[in-house]
């Protein structure tokens, strides 16, 4: 891979995507050293699995990108990138680089492959031209500094809002334990949907 034709990404965030028929999600890259992001639609398991990692989230048996790294490094290698290398037909393709010369760059779906990377805490790559072909800067873009305020600008809320926002500590603890409970008994499918739910608890917290 020549780097020079790349762009390195970060995970910005998962969403839920309302274009996929039935639900689906879609995992967010954005520019290391930009404005830009590129949405990227992602299967249910492939979510989870990158939710789990991105929450610290230890199954109590090793999933699929758990049994991946596993046998890579049990094979002795390890992933020293990933890239999102091509679009075609509206289809991100991917590849894996292990460290070893010997080994070509190996094909892969891009959640598989970021899954993979954040097992190993590789730097995930996307290729210029895709970015410059899809890449968006949101209008609401929050990256522009935030003025600090002084004491007399803050608003404190008032004791129904504190009651409120309590309640909602309380219940976010709840889903939280209800998680764990469903991560340990491997309902993987139950803790998907919790995990959702805490998503949407937390983001009205911000409101």
């Amino acid at each position: 891979m020549d780097k020079k034709d790349t762009i390195k990404v970060d995970i910005f965030g998962l969403t839920m995507s309302t274009t996929v028929s039935g639900g689906g999600y879609a995992i967010i890259l954005k520019e290391s050293e930009g404005s830009r992001r590129l949405p990227i639609i992602i299967g249910h398991f492939e979510a989870q699995a990158i939710a789990f990692e991105l929450e610290g989230i230890k199954p109590p048996r090793p999933l699929t990108h758990d049994l991946l790294r596993n046998i890579i490094e049990t094979l002795g290698y390890h992933v020293e990138y990933i890239v999102i290398n091509e679009l075609r037909d509206s289809t991100f393709f991917a590849k894996i680089k292990l460290d070893s010369y010997e080994i070509d760059e190996i094909d892969a779906r891009p959640s598989d492959a970021i899954a993979v990377a954040l097992k190993f805490s590789a730097p995930i790559y996307v290729a210029s031209d895709i970015m410059d072909e899809i890449g968006f800067i949101p209008e609401d873009d929050k990256n522009e500094p935030v003025e600090q305020l002084e004491n007399e600008d803050l608003i404190l809320p008032e004791s129904d809002e504190l009651k409120q926002n309590e309640t909602k500590e309380s219940k976010l603890d709840q889903l939280k334990s209800e998680l764990e409970d469903a991560v340990n008994n491997e309902d993987y499918e139950k803790a998907a949907e919790i995990r959702d739910e805490i998503k949407k608890l937390e983001i009205s917290n911000l409101n």
